[in-house]
């Protein structure tokens, strides 16, 4: 499931770098061991050449970006005297001569490398190298999504135990449901709204259906935002909280709250989140 999501993450940013910056080629990877990369994924490619090659710390100008955790360029790739030449074959066979490397940077650890070429020795621009750096901030980003996605199913499937356990549970679910949306692979998606339903179902009230429907005779059922949105306020979370969580506007935030209370036939946001519970709607 993790190579198959990392896949899904870097095809979409290649994309985007080739979109954003007009380069024809864009290819990259993540590191699977320290200070080792594999190149997996290819765009605008006329060449197998370089899926699959090992890029280690150090050599290369992509191993050179992972050396120093910063963005590396070099305007004609076979002449170049900054980097060191353990990858010529590969660059030679595709055509390549300038060529870009943005590192992939989660918490000041190196996961990955984003790169952009062209096939004739000219300088790469600002608005190129910003673009290509942007892209690489979308990969850390749903990197950091996906870690804590791991995190926080490992907490419901394991909860500490203790009086608190339930509640850690519960904060879980509200965090899930607010991430679930930001997931670009859709069979990770699903995987984390199935979770959520579950630990909805966990209650008394003996829901088993899918997140935001409730158990067979209630009369209940919440659009996913809403069920999002009480999630959060469940949480404790206010508002403004919520609507930074959900990537929503504060009035957004509000209008779906009220919905959830008119569904629910609740006066005021805890009424609203106890109902929900005892609809098997929240855990």
């Amino acid at each position: 499931m993790a190579e198959a999501v990392e896949a899904v993450e870097m095809r979409a940013a290649l994309q985007r770098l080739r979109a954003a910056t007009g380069l024809p080629v864009a290819f990259g990877g993540l590191l699977h061991d320290v200070g080792r990369l594999r190149i997996a994924e290819l765009n605008g490619a006329a060449t197998g050449a370089l899926r699959g090659l090992a890029i280690s710390s150090g050599n290369g100008l992509g191993g050179k970006s992972i050396a120093l955790s910063r963005p590396c360029a070099v305007t004609d790739y076979r002449v170049a005297r900054q980097i060191s030449h353990e990858y010529d074959a590969a660059v030679a066979a595709e055509g390549l001569r300038s060529v870009l490397a943005v590192p992939v940077v989660v918490r000041r650890t190196v996961r990955g490398v984003l790169y952009g070429a062209l096939r004739s020795a000219l300088p790469i621009g600002e608005r190129t190298f910003d673009a290509a750096v942007a892209a690489a901030r979308d990969v850390e980003q749903a990197l950091v999504v996906r870690d804590e996605v791991r995190r926080l199913l490992s907490v419901t499937r394991d909860p500490e135990p203790g009086p608190g356990a339930w509640e850690e549970v519960r904060a879980a679910h509200s965090e899930l449901r607010a991430l679930a949306p930001r997931i670009v692979d859709p069979d990770l998606r699903d995987e984390l709204l199935t979770v959520c339903g579950r630990l909805a179902g966990a209650t008394g009230a003996g829901a088993t259906g899918p997140a935001g429907v409730p158990p067979r005779g209630m009369p209940v059922t919440l659009a996913p935002r809403e069920l999002d949105v009480l999630g959060c306020v469940a949480a404790g979370s206010t508002n403004a909280t919520a609507a930074e969580l959900l990537g929503l506007r504060p009035e957004t935030v509000k209008g779906y709250l009220r919905a959830a209370m008119r569904k629910l036939g609740a006066h005021t946001r805890l009424e609203a989140v106890v109902a929900a519970r005892r609809a098997g709607l929240l855990p």
